[in-house]
């Protein structure tokens, strides 16, 4: 039974891990920065954090097509820069980093050689809107969110699910703008952060892989929304924020139990656990930063 507190959460100050250092970062405009953020100097845009069994830490950065890797040291390279809007980023049992490109769809990178892949380009010869997020199961079946530009306006955002078989369901086709996606503890539930409803949706999945009863877990405000999205070991959640600088920290029941405040910058857009702790690692695209929090709940291991 869960103990609701109803009372306000806890704040938690998150710190600077590290900065994306200046001579990795663009100047001038880019088709991304233009669409996106008109009227705004955009040098970077990170995104998709996840770590490797090394420790290494991979982000991508949107606007410049690339995937970076912060070392243990804090030492930052580029591991791979290509024609492409990746965004989020989920590591394959093979060591592979799979990528949820918005121009190409899902792609696969070989994180020694720096290649890019592709793995999924369209359905039934459709074009994606434009896919942003991706999470494995423990059977290696891929779940992926398709944004595009949907919204309130156009409540066509998709969720699908690629099973390690090579079969391509559509389990979501009315979500106003899916971005993160997240499978809890059990592997049984399917967590999406609706961004332009300001919502994190809830769908029970079947043994035939489908979902049943998606519902609304939570719900937010602000002028953007929910982004990224990491499951805990005590069967919550920790959701990214995108323009309140914060990540909510929910329990099994929705109820948020804990605030991590960014101390710089207003656009948590991602965030990931360092394997088998629960400290929590977030990317604060305004300002190109790593930040780091130590919260009560772990991450799935």
């Amino acid at each position: 039974m869960w103990n609701l507190r109803f009372a306000p959460p806890d704040v938690i100050e998150a710190r600077v891990l590290t900065v994306l250092p200046a001579s990795l970062r663009h100047v001038g405009r880019s088709a991304w920065s233009d669409a996106n953020k008109p009227g705004q100097r955009v040098d970077s845009f990170l995104e998709g954090p996840v770590f490797d069994s090394a420790g290494n830490l991979y982000v991508t950065d949107i606007p410049a097509g690339r995937i970076l890797r912060i070392t243990a040291q804090l030492e930052w390279q580029v591991v791979a820069a290509y024609d492409g809007w990746p965004n989020g980023m989920a590591m394959h049992a093979d060591g592979s980093l799979w990528i949820a490109d918005y121009r190409r769809g899902i792609l696969k990178l070989d994180p020694a050689r720096g290649s890019v892949e592709p793995v999924l380009g369209h359905r039934n010869s459709e074009s994606f809107k434009g896919v942003n997020d991706l999470v494995f199961d423990a059977k290696g079946n891929l779940y992926f969110t398709d944004q595009g530009q949907t919204g309130l306006h156009d409540p066509t955002g998709r969720v699908y699910r690629l099973g390690h078989e090579g079969r391509l369901d559509l389990l979501l086709a009315n979500a106003p703008s899916p971005n993160g996606i997240a499978l809890d503890r059990t592997g049984t539930v399917l967590f999406v952060a609706v961004t332009r409803a300001n919502q994190i949706w809830r769908a029970p999945l079947m043994a035939d892989g489908s979902i049943a009863k998606a519902g609304a877990f939570q719900t937010f405000f602000g002028t953007s929304g929910p982004d990224g999205l990491a499951a805990t070991a005590q069967g919550g959640l920790v959701v990214a924020h995108a323009s309140l600088g914060v990540a909510f920290v929910l329990n099994a029941a929705g109820e948020v139990t804990h605030l991590v405040r960014s101390p710089t910058g207003q656009t948590v857009t991602n965030l990931a656990f360092r394997p088998g702790t629960s400290t929590l690692v977030m990317t604060e695209a305004a300002t190109g930063s790593i930040l780091e929090a130590d919260i009560p709940d772990a991450g799935v291991s």
